[in-house]
């Protein structure tokens, strides 16, 4: 039997809830209070088959509540799990480079990710990452400035990108 641990915690943008697995890498994550809803986006060959509650992840808390808190480095050492073809696996790991408060286009991620024509696919990447704020697909925007979609509403992506140009500011 394949058994995760979850936990939520209040932060300034709302409830976050992260699912880990028995290594503690991170499943899923989010600003939702639903496990449930974190589940259905995990991939089916690392979903468990049960979860379990928890008031602290250890680690994995401290490193949200210090990013919430401004030290938007914290959660870069904190490990990630998802899988699926080898493109989406290497842009999320190239996600995970973008810094704090240096956000990019689509089309730069896309370059930065080995294939410049394939915005596309960079967009399903992003729309496919199911850590949130681990894999930061929140750094990344469309070439005309605007936003683009986000899971967690674009008011979260927004507050999310304002909170690290300050830390980044202020460091």
């Amino acid at each position: 039997m394949n058994t995760a641990e979850f936990a939520t915690i209040p932060t300034l943008l709302g409830p976050f809830t992260t699912v880990v697995d028995v290594d503690g890498a991170v499943l899923a994550a989010g600003w939702t209070t639903d496990s449930d809803e974190l589940l259905r986006v995990v991939h089916p060959s690392l979903r468990p088959d049960e979860l379990r509650q928890r008031n602290s992840l250890g680690e994995v808390t401290s490193a949200i509540e210090k990013y919430h808190a401004g030290e938007v480095f914290a959660i870069d050492h904190i490990p990630v799990r998802q899988t699926s073809g080898p493109f989406l696996l290497h842009a999320w790991d190239v996600l995970r480079t973008v810094p704090p408060g240096k956000p990019i286009t689509y089309t730069a991620f896309a370059a930065l990710s080995g294939r410049p024509e394939a915005v596309r696919a960079a967009s399903n990447a992003c729309a496919r990452n199911a850590a949130a704020l681990f894999v930061p697909c929140h750094r990344i925007f469309r070439t005309d400035g605007t936003l683009g979609g986000f899971r967690w509403g674009l008011d979260v992506k927004a507050r999310l990108l304002q909170h690290e140009q300050s830390a980044a500011a202020a460091s």
